[in-house]
């Protein structure tokens, strides 16, 4: 009969995250096969030895051995993107998470970590929206509420696409007007295309003048609809700036994931953007569909907005 231990195993050598469960000391007791495949570790290397050093990051710095006070300062569970080091010496960016693990009186016994890669600033190609620790958290919780849409729907769950929505007027606007007007610009987009988003849906910030909206439409005819209509909203953004009007539009790239497993989400996003580009290379103020087969055709074209 088999054993309850070897059944958890097993289950935890089935999932797509890599597992990893730490003693007291630091010491792995236990490395599922999606930790050796993103790592580069085999189980039989690290068990009942301390972490590696490239690998310490996955710990999120904290020590095991510290006093329970500490943990109250640091909520368990938070999610955190670090940059461990693979086997063969290059950097490996993943989503990490730590779980304190106790006996049934409170006592500590260790920790399991649970990790899975990120997506490189290749695969999400935003530009960049500031620097320093804020700038990276922002676009770490970003990945991680796209990984989780496009997971939940490789396993059955509801449809999944892609918005991409590039300010027409941003670089222009930044150049001529400052700063200043450029905060400005933001908030009035993002406050016009928030009365069109749907109350599941999700939008980032992805750059000085882009967002991006996880939306759950049925279809890819219905995302290009919805998309037809943020760009309609988005006109009602227009400002005035020390007594200059300044009218706003935006472009829009829609891109629907398809139910099978020949696209990654790094090529879904990649459509998305293709698709948006296409619509600012027609002149903005328009949705543009991407297709399956990655090319861009444009959906039904929003008419300029002339200023009144």
């Amino acid at each position: 009969m088999t054993d309850r231990t070897e059944l958890l195993e097993a289950a935890l050598d089935s999932l797509p995250d890599g597992i990893a469960v730490f003693g007291t000391e630091d010491k792995v007791i236990f490395w599922n096969q999606a930790a050796q495949g993103i790592t580069g570790y085999a189980a039989l290397e690290l068990l009942a030895q301390p972490i590696p050093e490239g690998l310490e990051p996955l710990l999120l710095e904290r020590n095991l051995n510290e006093e329970s006070r500490a943990d109250a300062e640091q909520p368990e569970g938070r999610r955190a993107l670090v940059h461990a080091r693979h086997k063969l010496g290059h950097g490996v960016p993943v989503m990490s998470r730590m779980l304190v693990l106790r006996d049934g009186l409170g006592e500590r016994l260790g920790a399991a970590t649970i990790f899975h890669p990120a997506l490189s600033l290749d695969a999400l190609p935003c530009s960049e929206t500031g620097e320093g620790p804020d700038a990276e958290e922002s676009r770490a919780e970003l990945e991680e509420r796209l990984r989780t849409a496009f997971d939940d729907f490789a396993r059955g769950g509801p449809p999944f696409g892609v918005l991409w929505i590039g300010i027409d007027q941003a670089e222009e606007l930044r150049k001529t007007h400052g700063a200043g007007a450029h905060r400005t610009m933001l908030e009035k987009v993002r406050h016009a295309l928030a009365q069109g988003l749907r109350p599941a849906e999700e939008m980032s910030r992805c750059g000085d003048g882009e967002f991006l909206v996880v939306a759950h439409e049925r279809s890819a005819e219905m995302l290009a609809a919805h998309a037809r209509a943020l760009a309609g909203l988005a006109r009602t953004a227009d400002f005035r700036w020390w007594g200059d009007r300044v009218s706003l539009t935006v472009s829009i790239g829609a891109a629907q994931a398809v139910s099978s497993n020949a696209e990654t989400l790094a090529q879904l996003l990649e459509r998305a953007r293709e698709a948006m580009i296409s619509s600012s290379r027609a002149g903005g103020n328009r949705a543009t569909a991407a297709s399956g087969s990655n090319q861009s055709t444009p959906a039904m074209e929003e008419s300029t907005c002339s200023p009144s």
